[in-house]
Parts: C-alpha cells; sequence; structure tokens
C-alpha cells in the first residue's frame, strides 16, 4: 500500500460571482486583504503540485462568499456580507461554491483508497503576519491531529526535513490556529479511517510569500514535502 498526496487550497481567490458584487459594495480593500483569501497560498500550492506531481483541488471564491473551510451549520460559513441572504440564496451558494469542492476531494479520496492506496491530503493555507495587533510568532505551521499516529509522524518527518533546510525558520505545529479546529480536513477524518487517510494542514507566514523570499520559500518547502513523502 502506497501513499499519494493529495494537495488542495480552499483560500485561492478573492473571486466574487457577479450576482453577489452589489453586496460587496465599498469591500475591495478587504476582498484584497487576508480577510477575502489566503495571500499567496495559491501559488504556493500550485508550485508544490509541480514539484511533488500530486493533484491539486483548489477554491477561488473569495471566503467571503461562503467560507470552504468551513463544515456546514458553522457560525462562520457566511460572511458578514452574505450571512443575511434569503435562505433559498444561501442554499444555492453553497450548491455552487462550498458543497463541489468538499464532494471534488472526497471523491478523490475515495478512488485512491478503491485502488488500494493510503492519502495524504494536505490543505496550504498561508497567514497574516499580524492579527488585531498581535504578530504571530512562526514563519510555517504544520497543523493536524496528535491523536492520529500517521498524521503527528508526517508532521515530525516534515518537520525535521524542513528545518535541516533551513535552521533559521521558525516552524511550530498546531500554530497558528488548532490542527483539530473546524474545517475540511477534520470532516474528512470523520469519514475516512486514520489507517489510510492523514489530513494535514500547511499555514505560511504571508511576509515569507511576497517578494525576495518567495521562490525560497517554495522551494524548501516543495523539497522537504517531497524528502517527508519518501521517508513514509
Amino acid at each position: 500500500m502506497r501513499d499519494r498526496l493529495l494537495l488542495t487550497c480552499e483560500h485561492g481567490g478573492n473571486n466574487v460571482p457577479l450576482r453577489l458584487r452589489k453586496r460587496f459594495q465599498g469591500a475591495n480593500a478587504v476582498l484584497r486583504s487576508h480577510r477575502g483569501w489566503d495571500i499567496g497560498a495559491l501559488p504556493l500550492a500550485r508550485d508544490l503540485s509541480r514539484t511533488t506531481g500530486a493533484p491539486l483541488i483548489a477554491v477561488t471564491v473569495s471566503r467571503l462568499v461562503v467560507e470552504a473551510n468551513r463544515t456546514e451549520g458553522h457560525p462562520e460559513l457566511f460572511s458578514k456580507y452574505t450571512r443575511d441572504l434569503p435562505a433559498v440564496e444561501k442554499t444555492q451558494v453553497l450548491r455552487k461554491y462550498h458543497r463541489p469542492h468538499h464532494r471534488v476531494v472526497e471523491a478523490w479520496i475515495d478512488r485512491a483508497h478503491e485502488e488500494g492506496d493510503r492519502v495524504i491530503h494536505l490543505g496550504v493555507h498561508s497567514f497574516t503576519p499580524e492579527l488585531d495587533g498581535e504578530l504571530r510568532n512562526a514563519d510555517v505551521g504544520l497543523l493536524y491531529d496528535p491523536a492520529r499516529k500517521r498524521e503527528r509522524a508526517f508532521a515530525g518527518r516534515w518537520h525535521a526535513a524542513l528545518a535541516a533546510l533551513d535552521p533559521d525558520l521558525h516552524i511550530r505545529r498546531n500554530y497558528p490556529y488548532l490542527g483539530t479546529a473546524d474545517g475540511l480536513v477534520t470532516s474528512l477524518r470523520k469519514r475516512f479511517p486514520s489507517a489510510n487517510y492523514a489530513g494535514l494542514e500547511l499555514e505560511v507566514n504571508q511576509g515569507l510569500l511576497e517578494g525576495r523570499w518567495r521562490l525560497e520559500m517554495h522551494a524548501a518547502l516543495g523539497k522537504s514535502l517531497n524528502e517527508a513523502m519518501a521517508r513514509g
């Protein structure tokens, strides 16, 4: 049984569907900020896909339209711009921009399992260096469920490989968010057993995904990810 890598990017863009744009009048600055999308995450995910050969499934509709990394019923599923949509329109948004992503990911994992393979699923994200006046104290975060042995082991291998490539990087586990918080990965853990599904999330400081550090960061993450997969 081999491990197959799947990459996803839930906050890859800040697009707003035409029929909802009136609700976002005057919100251009917010859409361009970290609140509208994960800045730098999609280019990183695409480079990781090229480096590892793993498929990438991405969402480019803004998280302010509907939060693709939340489960249905979560209080943050809709933002202040879409929270008061009529129920029928909310259902339409879910059917078009939320449920398809989850279903495509689930179907890919199902196919891999049917072919006798295990899956390592990596959600690629970025985080703002400062939130609500507080500086985030990390360059890279690796999120996982500590209770799931394969996730814990993979995070350890990747942490070690990345630290060996760049000892100056500040790498933290389950930071700036807990790996068990509500999201696509945590919902998939409920469906797929730990023996053949390991779900992790990568969080990279946006300050390292812009400017002169971007290419170096992409290369280090890609090389170390390949090493972590090879050592499994």
